[in-house]
């Protein structure tokens, strides 16, 4: 996993309170909904209310890509860097 992914998993874990996940088990495949991280809708909105907050960019609930972008911790750590970047 890259630095970033790494601190994305770290944050989503943090602030969601998700004691009970195997942190050495995550990697840039892991699934946000479901098996992986466990998210349900409510969650995902939640990580991008801490996302906005952290990294100054919106995630936007009639965004077409976000079954793309929210499929995995990986999607999701690329999207937000490349918004940062622009």
């Amino acid at each position: 996993m890259t630095e970033f992914e790494t601190e994305l998993a770290n944050l989503i874990a943090d602030e969601l309170n998700l004691q009970d996940l195997d942190r050495s088990a995550i990697n840039a495949e892991t699934p946000l909904y479901g098996d992986g991280f466990g998210l349900d809708s409510i969650d995902i909105l939640e990580i991008s209310l801490i996302i906005s907050k952290k990294y100054g960019l919106e995630l936007r609930s009639d965004n077409p890509d976000n079954k793309i972008i929210f499929a995995s911790l990986g999607n999701l750590a690329a999207y937000v860097l490349l918004q940062r970047s622009k």
